[in-house]
């Protein structure tokens, strides 16, 4: 007799970060949202110059943003908006072009949080854990580039 155990499928790669910016929520959406504003902070830590950044945010739209390393090399990203609740909760496909067809999902939830405003991130699934890490380092850096962004708008 054979033993049909269910396989059980792992559980998809993700990467979770929380932030608490002291800037209010609509500050925060604009900086994800808004082009101008992406393009005084979008990118890692390690971001030259934000060379493109368009948006068209409503449940359909798409967006493409792009940004040069020190390195010189370029990066462009792009996606499509699935879920948007301004100032609330945006949801969005995020794929590199030189990456295609490696789509994951980007979940943002905008939360008041003592005066200022809570950052959900989730992204998921990913291709592999160095991947996955890859992006950490990325996303980390950009946190950082944006909270910079926040306490000087300018």
């Amino acid at each position: 007799m054979e033993n049909r155990s269910p396989r059980h499928q792992a559980a998809p790669i993700e990467l979770r970060l929380k932030r608490r910016f002291d800037a209010p929520i609509e500050h925060v959406w604009r900086a994800w949202t808004d082009p101008q504003a992406l393009m005084r902070w979008f990118g890692p830590a390690e971001t030259r110059q934000v060379l493109r950044a368009e948006t068209d945010v409503r449940v359909g739209g798409a967006y493409q943003v792009g940004f040069s390393t020190e390195d010189g090399l370029e990066h462009y990203a792009s996606g499509h908006y699935r879920e948007v609740e301004p100032q609330r909760r945006l949801v969005f496909t995020w794929a590199w072009r030189d990456t295609p067809a490696e789509v994951s999902l980007i979940t943002l939830e905008f939360t008041p949080a003592d005066g200022g405003t809570e950052l959900a991130f989730l992204q998921t699934p990913f291709v592999d854990q160095a991947t996955r890490d890859s992006h950490d380092h990325g996303w980390s850096g950009a946190l950082d580039r944006l909270a910079s962004h926040l306490a000087n708008p300018a």
